[in-house]
């Protein structure tokens, strides 16, 4: 059968938003508990709820959480973190009251620790004394009065403070002797991946701190998910070399406790020009874990693609790297039981799902998959990792997606329409993993460019500072150049591109989200700073933050624009996008604002996300004037009259 000639966009597609948005969970932090393999399930048609989920050592799968209650933390807002198990016991932590509870076996959750300005996550047992460790996050009465700490509780649900002082915690992680606790702290301006540092204390019979020492980061250098292998060797994230690479001190060194000169005896684990973790927006997160039998499973990035590495014991205390051959680019949350491991793990011919691999055969195994649906390969797109010019003659990266439907081709020179994708952040990456989110556009006939500007990470440390005081110049420049090096190539239709990106992918998307000024000042604590090294100094610095703001430069905007917006986003609140909207009223510019009530920071609900994917299908078939393959409900363009002076080629 011949392909049906359609202009791009006009394809029929059979990937349909509802199922894209009701047929995505999301799946990840794994944590074994013996040969028991538990996970959490984000499902969009339970509103969002996060589901514990259990593979026990037999086989069989069942929920050991039932609504409503819901394993979420809010602690920093992005969360992560939000459970763990111990010999059956599940501690976690409820979305509705951010309290911590327990359930043993499945069985009903009970309370155990919390009040009603408290939040916890980043969990971790300490065997010895039967205390949970974690981090506490403490509200005042006023927005911004937030204090972080480390705490213990022990089995009656008192709290204790381990560690405080310092405007942020992460990673308490107890040694497997009872002996020493290590945590990451940082302060503001900077954010984790800025400047951190990781600190060893040793305990007391009950669990106080007794001696305190900092051993790892510092001034411009950033620490990360410290653990503890089996033999008491200490293992963490450095970036000593420039990249976020493994190191170690080992168990020997460890021998006569806390001491000043174990800063020095740190040592490098795998030297490359790779990146051996992500940045630490969330808790609990790991690309790496010790093996009992001294060993290390690492994944490791390589300019956005993952690769999986047996790190083994050569016998001379140094560690030699074996690449395992694996059908997967992308991993995350790396955790090791007794014979197998388990991971979230992706790739461009497979959906991310949750996957254990065998230790011994080194085969792999899904566990559970983000997607029962069944993709046609005649419609799915392969990306093509590009590399192209930017400013001051540097470089960048991106994954290409062109059109794919082998049902249709387009009509004899045309070109499609592109979308440049902006990853959120700004500190944050892109992957080539198989996405639908991506899928459904481009069998619509749209290509996709996924652009891991400067400022995004798994390049290394002076590839992520090209962003520094120069965010929405960088990321916005090389989102631009991404464009013009695809347009240049024949490969896209230079009259017919837009830009899309959530989070802080939508201030490059659309050239800083209203007002960076309000942004400074109107968000949560975890990124109240960020912008100092973004931008700049806040308010010593403020006309460079006007000056990036087009909310005071409404005369420059010239293009039609859609928000997608939630009522609930602490993160970017909705005034940001109201004042974008409101000005691109008063200048009588299309404008399309929809506003999906109870979502937060990222949509999670099944028929918010499937309305947005439709809301922006629809307008760009408006702006670039095509008729759609597969109708949609329509959203209000506010000045849809002008479309005919500021679309796309008609």
């Amino acid at each position: 059968m011949s392909a049906e000639k359609r202009p791009f966009g006009s394809w029929t597609s059979p990937l349909a938003a509802s199922q894209i948005a009701a047929g995505v969970i999301k799946v990840g932090q794994p944590v074994w508990d013996g040969d028991d393999l538990y996970w959490l399930e984000g499902r969009p048609l339970e509103g969002g709820r996060n589901v514990i989920v259990k593979r026990s050592a037999s086989g069989k799968t069942e929920d050991m959480l039932h609504a409503p209650f819901n394993a979420r933390t809010r602690v920093h807002e992005y969360g992560g973190g939000d459970y763990m198990v111990v010999d059956g016991t599940i501690y976690f932590s409820n979305f509705e009251d951010q309290q911590v509870y327990m359930s043993k076996a499945g069985a009903l959750p009970t309370f155990l620790a919390g009040g009603k300005n408290t939040r916890f996550a980043d969990y971790n047992f300490d065997r010895k004394r039967k205390l949970v460790f974690c981090v506490m996050e403490t509200h005042g009465e006023k927005e911004h009065d937030v204090t972080n700490t480390i705490a213990s509780i022990n089995e009656k649900g008192e709290i204790s403070q381990i560690a405080g002082g310092s405007d942020f915690y992460m990673s308490p992680r107890v040694s497997p002797d009872g002996r020493f606790v290590c945590y990451v702290q940082w302060n503001h301006p900077n954010m984790p991946w800025d400047e951190s540092e990781l600190y060893l204390a040793e305990l007391d019979v009950v669990g106080k701190v007794s001696k305190v020492e900092r051993i790892a980061g510092g001034k411009e250098l950033s620490v990360s998910f410290p653990q503890w292998g089996h033999d008491g060797t200490l293992y963490f994230i450095s970036e000593k070399t420039g990249f976020w690479n493994l190191h170690k001190i080992d168990a020997e060194d460890l021998k006569d406790g806390v001491a000043k000169d174990l800063y020095s005896k740190a040592a490098i684990v795998l030297k490359e020009e790779r990146e051996h973790a992500l940045p630490a927006w969330v808790f609990g997160m790991s690309n790496y874990a010790p093996l009992k039998d001294g060993n290390v499973l690492l994944s490791t990035n390589d300019r956005g693609t993952w690769e999986l590495v047996l790190l083994e014991r050569n016998g001379k205390g140094g560690m030699k790297p074996l690449r395992i051959n694996s059908p997967y680019a992308n991993f995350a949350y790396v955790k090791a039981g007794n014979t197998q491991a388990a991971m979230c793990a992706g790739s461009p011919d497979a959906f991310s799902a949750l996957v254990s691999f065998d230790l011994k055969e080194h085969t792999f195994r899904i566990e559970r998959k983000t997607t029962e649906m069944e993709v046609d390969k005649k419609y799915i797109s392969k990306p093509q990792t590009i590399e192209f010019k930017t400013e001051d003659n540097k470089t960048a990266f991106a994954f290409f997606y062109p059109p794919k439907n082998d049902d249709f081709e387009a009509p004899a020179g045309e070109l499609p329409p592109l979308i440049v994708f902006s990853h959120g952040g700004p500190t944050g990456q892109t992957s080539n993993d198989l996405r639908l989110s991506i899928q459904y556009w481009t069998s619509r006939g749209f290509a996709i460019v996924d652009v891991n500007y400067g400022g995004s990470t798994g390049f290394g440390r002076e590839y992520r500072e090209r962003l520094k005081r120069s965010w929405g110049i960088v990321d916005m420049h090389e989102c631009e150049n991404a464009a013009r090096y695809l347009a240049d190539k024949g490969l896209v239709d230079k009259d017919r591109m837009a830009i899309a990106g959530g989070s802080a992918g939508g201030y490059t998307s659309h050239f800083g989200v209203s007002d960076l000024e309000a942004l400074a000042l109107d968000t949560h604590k975890f990124e109240s700073r960020y912008l100092d090294r973004l931008v700049g100094d806040y308010p010593a610095e403020k006309e460079i933050y006007i000056a990036r703001s087009p909310i005071h430069h409404t005369d420059k905007l010239s293009c039609p624009i859609i928000f997608l917006q939630g009522t609930e986003d602490k993160v970017v609140p909705p005034s940001q996008s109201e004042a974008m909207v409101d000005a691109l009223k008063a200048k009588k510019l299309p404008v399309a604002y929809v506003l999906f009530e109870g979502e937060q920071h990222g949509f999670r609900q099944a028929k918010n996300i499937a309305r947005a994917l439709e809301a922006e299908l629809y307008f760009y078939s408006r702006v670039f004037d095509f008729e759609l393959g597969n109708p949609v409900e329509p959203v209000e363009i506010v000045n849809a009259d002008a479309l005919q002076k500021v679309g796309g080629k008609r």
